[in-house]
């Protein structure tokens, strides 16, 4: 019965804690598996850009420009909206 109640007691530290200080409950992981295949699609889509720039000369290097500019952007949303929570 000890152990219980000293459990019990921690996830009520732990909760009034979270609830006092929410940046201490930190942001959820995304899966291996989204990474992975995030990971898999981003090499795929700079080799595809990188062969457009090669072939395409200056529009190949302006597309590349502006999807890096659009990830970029996206990423930096997805951030903010994050540390605004």
């Amino acid at each position: 019965m000890g152990t219980n109640d000293r459990e019990r007691q921690f996830d009520q530290i732990v909760a009034r804690l979270t609830a006092d200080y929410p940046s201490l409950a930190g942001r959820p992981r995304r899966s291996r598996r989204l990474v992975a295949v995030l990971a898999v699609l981003g090499g795929l889509v700079w080799g595809l850009l990188s062969v457009a720039m090669v072939a395409w000369g200056a529009v190949g290097i302006v597309l590349t420009c502006v999807v890096v500019a659009g990830v970029g952007t996206a990423i930096a949303v997805d951030e903010h909206r994050w540390r605004s929570r």
